[in-house]
């Protein structure tokens, strides 16, 4: 083996590696890569190896994800990116820009779904005391399906 390789396979860690380190399951990390998130160089016994680089790469999904963003969405956003290299801090903050705005968008629908929760949602069942109240002749049908009042 040469020097090169020896200092190629230092900066690389296997799947195993890569999955203790990022702290998600070694599924996880296939199910990444068949999803176009990650990728893995294969050696001649087709084992993967990643660049030590692709922790950044997996923390960056695992923080979108837990704010709402879909894989799609993160494929899209990382799509910007060369190949070659995770994200710099540059980057990162506008990625975290964009998908901030979003998770504003999301909480201030569900805060508005919490506060509206326990009043009529306008869906025309009449059911409810303060239905005819809210809902007089069945008025909200006008405006659609469902529970307008809350859409």
């Amino acid at each position: 083996m040469s020097r090169l390789q020896g200092a190629k396979m230092k900066d690389e860690l296997t799947v195993g590696e890569m999955a203790k380190r990022s702290g998600v399951a070694v599924s996880t990390l296939h199910f990444y890569e068949t999803k176009g998130l990650l990728r893995a160089r294969r050696t001649a016994g087709n084992q993967r190896r990643y660049p030590r680089d692709m922790l950044r790469l997996v923390a960056i999904i695992r923080i979108a994800q837990r704010a709402g963003v879909s894989l799609a969405e993160i494929k899209e956003t990382l799509s910007s990116l060369p190949e070659d290299r995770a994200p710099t801090a540059q980057e990162w903050r506008r990625f975290s820009a964009g998908w901030k705005d979003q998770l504003q968008e999301r909480i201030t629908a569900l805060t508005q779904l919490r506060d509206d929760l326990q009043g009529c949602i306008g869906c025309g069942c009449l059911s409810m005391k303060v239905c005819p109240l809210r809902n007089p002749s069945d008025v909200l049908a006008k405006a659609g399906a469902g529970p307008v009042l809350l859409d």
